[in-house]
């Protein structure tokens, strides 16, 4: 979706209008997650929004009051917010304040539907829905607030995978929720995270690395290649087939899943005897260049 989005660079107007309607329309279906599966389950999505439910139910549980969820949200996100101006992209952290303001007005006028009472249903299918919007968004150029940019700062400054830090956090709000509405709702808040998780990485894989191995006779042209694509070096070592005892060379790299695809293609175009291996990488420590974030 983001490359079909900047395929419009020489329509900016188009090019602008379209990423705010993609971000509008995912602000629109969080909104109505939260207020179909989310509410109608007692569940607590991750980060910013998981915590703003919990602050409204603590609140209507011990005080009587609904506070609104506009203004719990945005103070939820002030501090995450202006990680994202600093550390981020001022671009990308504007298009997120969009997507916290539209999801924060639809939530509040957006009635309550309930499509079924099975937990175990509505956190699959809650799960799907949130990971969907959160992927979504960040092909669009924004993401949801919240441990969203907590995240992508410690995969962008750091190299560490921010999915254990919004882990981290997210264990402690259904640790609190755990404790103060019961474990039931928090074990099945784990099941909408988990799946969350694992549609936003089917959706976005830009902050995924992956390990090329390549053992090849044309090891200089695919090190140029790699490097025309994704403006990564790549390593060339001396090498020996244990079978023939041929004279072989070695080219290791980590690339962007997002690149991942393109450069197997390209390896297999200049040397169709070349053998591939690609292994998912953890973790990267030193120069890793990352395309940025505007």
């Amino acid at each position: 979706m983001d490359q079909h989005i900047d395929n419009l660079e020489h329509r900016p107007v188009l090019r602008e209008i379209v990423r705010i309607l993609v971000i509008s329309l995912a602000a629109l279906l969080l909104a109505v997650n939260i207020n179909t599966f989310v509410h109608t389950g007692g569940l607590y999505p991750g980060g910013a929004t998981g915590l703003t439910v919990l602050v409204q139910r603590i609140g209507e549980q011990y005080w009587g009051i609904h506070l609104p969820y506009t203004l719990i949200n945005l103070i939820m996100n002030a501090f995450p917010v202006y990680i994202g101006f600093r550390y981020i992209g001022k671009k990308f952290t504007f298009y997120t304040l969009i997507f916290i303001m539209v999801s924060n007005i639809f939530t509040d006028l957006v009635p309550t539907h309930v499509i079924t009472y099975d937990p175990l249903l509505i956190s699959i299918f809650g799960g799907i829905i949130n990971g969907t919007v959160v992927g979504v968004s960040l092909l669009a150029g924004a993401a949801t607030g919240g441990l969203d940019f907590i995240s992508m700062f410690f995969n962008v400054r750091k190299g560490i995978d921010g999915f254990y830090v919004s882990l981290g956090c997210n264990v402690v709000i259904l640790s609190v929720a755990g404790l103060i509405f019961g474990w039931e709702k928090a074990l099945y808040s784990i099941i909408l995270q988990f799946v969350t998780t694992q549609m936003i990485h089917i959706i976005y894989q830009q902050y995924q690395q992956h390990t090329i191995l390549i053992v090849t006779e044309k090891p200089k042209e695919i090190a140029e290649m790699i490097y025309s694509v994704c403006h990564h070096g790549a390593t060339i070592l001396n090498a020996e087939g244990a079978y023939e005892h041929g004279e072989k060379k070695f080219v290791y790299s980590v690339v962007s899943s997002a690149d991942r695809g393109t450069i197997v293609r390209m390896v297999s175009e200049i040397d169709p005897a070349a053998f591939i291996n690609v292994i998912k990488t953890e973790r990267i420590q030193g120069h890793f260049y990352q395309k940025p974030t505007k």
